[in-house]
């Protein structure tokens, strides 16, 4: 089974993009971030007609993830327990929960795409609430692992974190930033000390996955490696092959990100039938 993350960046903007894509490098199981639209604006025709299913999670023309599948897609979600709000206080005093997490099982396999917030700058509230959901996102998946240590889980999609100093192109140029900072690495490494690793780093040790539109950071490859597909140790298991699609940021109205891949063997004679499908 191949699978994929990728930030789109607007998928009604992308869409012949993104589905070519699919198309051309058989990917059997795709998680967007920033699809930026309501479900009722979604491009669902072109998707059918490649012969993927679509389940998806946007509010607005803000964040919004969603799955496109070839397989079927069962037990999905559209939050997590615990998953902070963000914004203008709701009537009830709760704060508004954002498009941000989606999760599915295919063929026995739990997958999440995700679209960590930004954080935007230090001591702005939208860094507060990134720590927030990260802590609360690594306390669930820890219980999730506790729950079905057996079953294969992945935790993928735009992370708004670079965990190594390898990870941009020049360290100096973040001085001060987030993506960078100790509290998000700190945050992010809280889910490999929970039994998540990067299933990808081990065969694509470089590369990034981002190059902002400005200042021909792309074609100077001043770029970030902030994409990640986080495994459990029985997924990690499965992975056969990685790879970042460097080439999907070139050519006409790219988004910013490119996808990240990995195939996995799920015909493996240890494979148990009995692995539960859905999270407690």
């Amino acid at each position: 089974m191949r699978v994929a993350t990728w930030n789109v960046n607007s998928i009604r903007a992308r869409v012949g993009r993104v589905v070519d894509w699919l198309v051309r490098e058989d990917v059997d199981v795709l998680g967007m971030q920033e699809i930026k639209c309501k479900e009722s604006q979604f491009p669902f025709e072109a998707f059918q007609e490649a012969g993927y299913e679509v389940v998806l999670h946007g509010l607005n023309q803000w964040n919004g993830v969603a799955f496109a599948s070839r397989l079927p897609m069962t037990d999905v979600a559209n939050t997590f327990t615990g998953m902070p709000g963000f914004g203008k206080p709701l009537d009830d005093g709760s704060l508004p929960l954002e498009a941000r997490a989606l999760g599915v099982t295919v063929d026995g396999v739990r997958l999440w795409t995700l679209y960590v917030p930004n954080g935007r700058e230090l001591d702005n509230p939208h860094y507060t609430y990134k720590l927030a959901w990260l802590n609360e996102l690594a306390t669930q998946t820890e219980q999730w692992l506790a729950a079905h240590p057996s079953q294969p889980l992945a935790l993928m999609g735009d992370w708004n974190i670079a965990p190594l100093d390898t990870d941009v192109w020049d360290l100096s140029a973040f001085e001060g930033s987030t993506h960078v900072s100790a509290p998000e690495r700190a945050a992010f490494a809280a889910f490999e000390q929970i039994g998540l690793t990067d299933v990808v780093r081990p065969i694509v040790p470089e590369g990034y996955t981002y190059w902002d539109y400005k200042q021909l950071r792309f074609p100077r490859n001043e770029g970030m490696r902030i994409d990640f597909i986080m495994g459990s140790q029985p997924f990690a298991d499965l992975v056969t092959d990685a790879r970042i699609e460097r080439n999907e940021r070139k050519g006409d109205a790219p988004s910013d990100h490119v996808p990240v891949v990995v195939d996995l063997d799920l015909d493996s004679p240890d494979d148990d039938d009995d692995r539960p499908m859905i999270f407690g």
